[in-house]
């Protein structure tokens, strides 16, 4: 959004100023465009890990982290949570609007028609190992999805965009399924067009040839719920890790493999396994006050992990959602599982705790849906895997608008280098010995 408010920056070595532009955001801070700088001052701004750079415009997702609010084009998360269903979700983050009735059926139906995969990405199965880590599978065949339409793909054309956007959000969950049955030594099972987009992904993971599946209403509504809870949330480091790879031109499937890799990192995506790994390590009820007392040891390496937010520094508007979500789910499925039992009191504690609430550190969503998770049996190196079926429509939105955006160039961080001095080539014959 143009303005004339600048910002003036002096240089106190060489006295010179010069004036940068401010550009005002509709929600949340603005920012001050600083291209010119190296031009103006030969200098670059030092900003590890990019906390207060902005890289982009974007009209998707808004966070106010210290409100805790999180918008999808404008809509609270709150309301698409209760409200919506995950694919008409993905809808808004990928067509900008939510749809009327008759489109979104549509949508659906195109989305169930692409779930079907080529039987040779199915065959890649066969050539992982049998405990393979389900998120290294999802990476490499999501991957390999560039082998099989890279001949249909303009990335220029927005119908194109469109199309690539929608086979994603099919293959993604049936990857998913796939990943899962390999790494439990079960027959690949097929997705049904009759069956949800949540309501697929549970049966492609857990029925079998011998007995008959019928789908838990509880669970297939709280992994759409979670799927909404995930589906997109501004620059994070998978979604910058798409903006950057799709900067350079590359297929859209490898980007989106790309985002993958990414989230499959402890601190990002794999923060609901480290909860349940956290909980293994407390043991039962008896260690809780213990461990509460490591997690406050600031000398101590332990950590509560899926408590405060980088971003949130009030409560996750997502936790509030999906806290009530896990205890229906846990008092429907009448869940008798110690270390279900274990995080409710731990949640309890640290919700009372004055340390915890003076530092913000509430459950986060990672708390909750790991535990949801848990509570439908599956396994928790999966759980990020489910994260990335949630994530794969902001990742492909993100990208969608990335490449619709007459501004966008390729990435291309600086840095600052703090190395060796220039220095000649020494002959191998002169160095000496140890």
């Amino acid at each position: 959004m143009s303005n004339n408010k600048t910002v003036t920056i002096t240089d106190n070595v060489t006295g010179k100023s010069a004036d940068f532009p401010i550009r005002d955001s509709v929600h949340g801070p603005s920012v001050v465009e600083i291209g010119t700088l190296y031009k103006e001052f030969g200098y670059f701004t030092y900003d590890p890990a990019f906390t207060s750079t902005a890289s982009c415009q974007s009209k998707i997702t808004f966070i106010d982290g210290e409100n805790g609010v999180l918008l999808h084009r404008g809509y609270p998360i709150s309301q698409l949570a209760e409200r919506s269903s995950f694919l008409e979700v993905v809808y808004l983050l990928i067509h900008r609007v939510l749809p009327m009735k008759d489109t979104l059926e549509e949508f659906k139906r195109n989305i169930s028609k692409h779930m079907m995969l080529n039987q040779g990405i199915l065959n890649f199965f066969n050539g992982f190992h049998y405990d393979a880590h389900p998120m290294a599978m999802l990476t490499a065949v999501v991957g390999s999805l560039s082998a099989f339409y890279h001949d249909r793909i303009d990335i220029s054309d927005a119908f194109h965009r469109e199309q690539i956007a929608s086979r994603i959000i099919a293959k993604m969950v049936s990857i998913a399924g796939a990943a899962f049955k390999h790494m439990m030594g079960h027959p690949i099972v097929y997705p049904d067009s009759k069956l949800s987009y949540s309501g697929n992904l549970l049966n492609m993971m857990f029925s079998t040839p011998t007995e008959d599946y019928e789908i838990n209403p509880v669970a297939e509504k709280a992994l759409d719920q979670l799927f909404i809870l995930h589906a997109d949330h501004e620059q994070n480091a998978s979604t910058s890790t798409v903006r950057m790879a799709g900067s350079t031109g590359t297929n859209p499937f490898a980007a989106i493999a790309a985002g993958c890799a990414a989230l499959w990192g402890p601190a990002h995506g794999g923060a609901n396994e480290a909860v349940i790994n956290m909980l293994d390590e407390i043991g039962s009820v008896e260690n809780i006050a213990k461990y509460v007392e490591k997690a406050k040891d600031k000398d101590d390496p332990f950590r509560l992990m899926g408590f405060g937010h980088r971003v949130y520094k009030s409560y996750d508007p997502r936790a509030v959602i999906i806290r009530k979500t896990c205890h229906d789910v846990l008092e429907a499925l009448g869940v008798d599982d110690p270390k279900l039992e274990l995080a409710m009191r731990l949640e309890e504690i640290a919700l009372q705790d004055e340390y915890f609430i003076e530092r913000n550190l509430y459950p986060n969503v990672d708390f909750y849906s790991g535990l949801i998770y848990k509570a439908l049996n599956i396994p928790s190196s999966f759980f990020t895997v489910l994260f990335a079926i949630g994530r794969a429509p902001g990742w492909v939105a993100q990208w969608m608008e990335m490449i619709a955006d007459p501004d966008q160039r390729i990435a291309r961080p600086r840095q600052t280098y703090r190395g060796p001095e220039m220095r000649d080539y020494v002959e191998e014959f002169q160095r000496g010995t140890k």
